[in-house]
């Protein structure tokens, strides 16, 4: 009887903080910015996964070493050394099984959504070490999901810059709602690292690469791109405001800026119809903040 009390009790001891850790870990979701992106959501669902798993451990062992505090405690005066443990076939295997599943899944779900962000540009990590020839730049390699706007980005001490369709610049990223947009990054001088909270995402950009990443931004909004990456003593200035909008409110902004640098004799970044991605990297066409 005694037996089948500890068990019910026991039973009831993991059902109580399976429910504690799934919630702690549906409250995970409020502790980050609000998603921008639709990879985001995955990135999300594994940081909540988790925080489940790693509240469940917590409260079961801060659990066992309570109920051992209250029920195993030895008589006063007693000094004498408690039974020796021994070793468990099954729990030996059971603590080594569980993990080995977990961290084979969140290999297989980062990787799944490494793959969704489509990012090219960069050798692998074997072929690195290795010295052996790397792949051609991003730029020169077709991309395998397809996207509705290619945007250039392009960073350099201290200052974000970006180059759209029909020679567009502007120092504000903007972006259609819910359309597979590829960013293709390029660094002038240092590396640099593109991050933007709400997306999830953080990519390094290196002088002499172009790297390119696919994302699809899904809630619209005005966010802020930063420099991740210690490039230098103005580096925590180095910001631009990103806009997530309609395609048309898009479009009507890359006319209006199309316009005004039409329009306006010398704007602090112009490019002609000439130019291309190549050699706006070779120039030096950002505006730098004053005082950096």
């Amino acid at each position: 009887m005694r037996k089948l009390l500890n068990s019910l009790l026991l039973a009831v001891f993991i059902a109580v903080i399976l429910f504690i850790s799934r919630w702690v870990g549906q409250q995970a979701y409020s502790w980050m910015p609000p998603q921008g992106t639709v990879e985001a959501k995955h990135v999300d669902e594994i940081f909540s996964f988790l925080t489940s798993i790693g509240t469940f451990i917590f409260l079961a062992i801060t659990g066992v070493i309570v109920y051992s505090l209250i029920t195993c405690r030895a008589p006063k005066g007693d000094w004498s050394h408690g039974h020796p443990a021994r070793g468990s076939t099954r729990l030996e295997i059971l603590w080594t099984v569980i993990p080995t599943i977990l961290v084979l899944w969140l290999s297989a779900k980062s990787l799944s959504i490494y793959q969704q962000l489509n990012i090219e540009g960069l050798p692998p990590v074997v072929m690195r070490h290795m010295h052996l020839e790397e792949p051609a730049n991003a730029a020169e390699v077709s991309d395998t999901k397809p996207v509705d706007e290619v945007i250039d980005v392009f960073a350099k001490q201290w200052v974000w810059s970006f180059l759209y369709p029909n020679h567009v610049t502007s120092n504000e990223l903007h972006m259609p709602v819910n359309e597979p947009i590829s960013l293709r990054l390029h660094s002038q001088d240092v590396v640099h690292g593109f991050y933007v909270p709400e997306f999830r995402l953080k990519q390094d950009t290196y002088p002499g690469r172009t790297i390119t990443l696919v994302l699809t931004p899904d809630h619209p909004g005005k966010y802020q791109l930063r420099d991740s990456q210690f490039s230098g003593a103005c580096f925590a200035l180095m910001r631009a405001d990103v806009y997530i909008e309609s395609r048309q409110a898009y479009n009507q902004w890359l006319a209006r800026t199309a316009a005004s640098q039409s329009t306006i004799a010398s704007p602090p970044m112009v490019i002609d119809n000439t130019q291309t991605a190549k050699e706006i990297l070779n120039g030096n066409l950002l505006t730098i903040p004053p005082g950096c």
